[in-house]
């Protein structure tokens, strides 16, 4: 069955494109699967749609009208239907509609909000470090509904920044989302130009090249250093990388770790314990893992291990809080042995 999806626009009937009311006007039946379809936009297409109550009612030839949002999550559960623009432009305008309806909600509460008003982009940083965080942790997590509600978060902080630099006239969304992708695209010279890079570290270090070309400045140019420690090593590591000083193998990457745990053992200190935490960063680059995500992870896996301990042993009459720490050590690992079907793996 042959169905077409037409995306009427924003939601505005001033913006409903001539495409979609010349497809509405020829087509033998208008449908829409939502029941509070604005009137104005019922009025803008110069017909009045069938409502119907799922996909399963339609017939063939059907057009199905909706604003670009609705539109567009249709079209994806319905792959083989056809679209009014194309699917890759009917994306980028349901994108671009529902980013808008975020700024103009950002935009709102920042006039209406006694709490927003009084932010500036120093107080809402901070929130913006947690947010990214709360991302990393969703991630680790494996949680993909959580990860959405989280990028979401991330996203809204990137939003009220904007409408700060906005409102003092050095900078709107529109103008960073342009910059950016002109950026990515001139960052990319393999994906948009003429140069070749056929690994992910081979991009990587044209990345790193390119940008010291355009900002000038060493091997380590604006290397921020209110990073947090895992990440600034990463950064720092890669930057190196860039021009070939780096463990390409995770065997030297771990010969190298080796090596600083027995520096450590000879001269226990906060010298050698930092040689060892910055080599487990040159491992986990070896091995193409996140250091965050997988110190995240573990101390997730630490956090259960812990709880399922506690909760064995109380269990038993026992308090774990109480115990001798040989004592809770064992119920640790009896822990850790209830919970290896759980975890995939033992630790």
């Amino acid at each position: 069955m042959v169905i077409t999806i037409v995306g009427l626009g924003p939601g505005d009937p001033d913006s409903v494109p001539a495409a979609a009311i010349h497809v509405v006007a020829t087509a033998k039946r208008v449908v829409t699967l939502d029941r509070d379809l604005a009137q104005d936009l019922v009025r803008a297409i110069d017909r009045t749609p069938r409502r119907v109550d799922v996909m399963a009612d339609l017939t063939e030839g059907d057009v199905v009208v909706a604003d670009d949002v609705t539109a567009y999550r249709l079209a994806v559960a319905h792959p083989l239907a056809a679209t009014v623009p194309g699917r890759s432009i009917l994306r980028a305008r349901a994108i671009g509609a529902a980013v808008a309806e975020l700024t103009e909600v950002g935009a709102h509460l920042r006039r209406e909000c006694p709490w927003d008003r009084e932010q500036t982009a120093a107080t809402i940083v901070p929130h913006t470090v947690e947010e990214a965080f709360e991302v990393a942790e969703a991630v680790a997590t494996g949680d993909v509904a959580r990860q959405a509600d989280e990028i979401g978060d991330l996203l809204f902080q990137s939003v009220f920044l904007a409408q700060l630099l906005e409102e003092t006239g050095d900078g709107d969304l529109s103008a960073i989302a342009a910059d950016h992708s002109r950026k990515l695209i001139s960052r990319h010279p393999h994906v948009y130009g003429q140069e070749v890079a056929e690994t992910a570290g081979g991009v990587r270090d044209l990345w790193e090249r390119h940008k010291r070309e355009a900002r000038g400045g060493g091997i380590f140019h604006e290397l921020p250093p209110g990073l947090p420690a895992l990440a600034y090593a990463t950064k720092a590591q890669r930057r190196a990388a860039s021009v070939g000083f780096e463990f390409v193998a995770a065997d030297g990457a771990l010969a190298k770790l080796d090596e600083e745990v027995l520096e450590l053992h000879s001269d226990p200190g906060i010298d050698e314990l930092g040689d060892v935490l910055f080599a487990c960063v040159a491992v986990a680059r070896s091995l193409k893992v996140d250091p965050e995500i997988a110190v995240r992870a573990a101390a997730q896996r630490f956090r259960v291990r812990i709880e399922r301990a506690e909760a064995l042993a109380g269990a038993e009459g026992q308090r774990f809080d109480a115990l001798a720490p040989d004592l809770q050590l064992a119920w640790y690992e009896r822990a850790k042995d209830t919970l290896i079907g759980d975890e995939g793996a033992s630790a």
